[in-house]
């Protein structure tokens, strides 16, 4: 098993069951480590907003799946509302009212 450190997000540390599922997997780990501190904490926070634990188990694996086809954000997602270092834009606003 892989044990290097693996880099957490801008808001976000990076998740103990997130982390196990990524080092089972090298080729997921570097393509982990070659996203921005950005797209990092949109992964984590779209693994950590989760309401049911079996959500979160599906997103966790998605997540590696999803970074071995290449994708670098999750879809769909619309971002970390968790980040206090700017405003949250008028069109996630928007979204969050639709909720």
């Amino acid at each position: 098993m892989i044990t290097q450190k693996i880099s957490g997000g801008v808001v976000h540390e990076l998740p103990k069951d997130l982390k196990k599922a990524l080092l089972e997997d090298e080729s997921a780990i570097e393509r982990w480590q070659d996203l921005t501190p950005l797209a990092r904490n949109e992964w984590i926070c779209w693994v950590v907003s989760t309401a049911k634990p079996e959500t979160r188990k599906n997103h966790v694996e998605r997540t590696v799946t999803e970074l071995l086809e290449g994708k670098r954000r999750p879809c769909c997602w619309i971002g970390c509302i968790h980040r206090k270092d700017k405003p949250i834009s008028k069109s996630v606003q928007g979204i969050l009212k639709k909720r």
